[in-house]
């Protein structure tokens, strides 16, 4: 996805410097600890927590906003809803359209998008000729 190709070498430098520094071995876990164990999702969210306030963030955004973002980007940037369903695992596409919070600019592209489809098909038809 090249929309989000900077995000690469982010987490190559994770994978080759950092997580390398707790000899992790052979555990599977991208997100391991010193101990080599698996940062747990509570550890994950006081971390999010510890960040977003050093960077002034309001409270409310939280470690699943993430997600969300993610999820609403690749609506945004025009991926097939069935592939976002799939990409994050959603069985149901009614879980993803919870998960999607599209922007207002989004918003209105797909209604002008749609108003310009309609005035095309009624000025194809002669309708437009009328005025």
């Amino acid at each position: 996805m090249p929309e989000i190709d900077w995000i690469v070498p982010v987490l190559e430098e994770w994978v080759d410097e950092v997580r390398a520094g707790f000899s992790p071995g052979g555990h599977p876990a991208l997100w391991a600890t010193e101990r080599c164990g698996r940062l747990g999702l509570r550890r994950l969210d006081e971390v999010f927590a510890e960040i977003r306030d050093h960077a002034g963030l309001p409270d409310e955004l939280e470690l699943d906003c993430l997600r969300h973002t993610y999820i609403t980007h690749l609506i945004e940037f025009g991926y097939p809803e069935r592939f976002v369903q799939q990409q994050v695992g959603h069985v149901y596409a009614s879980t993803t359209a919870l998960c999607t919070w599209v922007s207002d600019e989004y918003r209105n592209r797909l209604l002008e998008a749609s108003m310009a489809r309609r005035l095309e098909r009624m000025n194809g038809k002669g309708l437009g000729a009328r005025c």
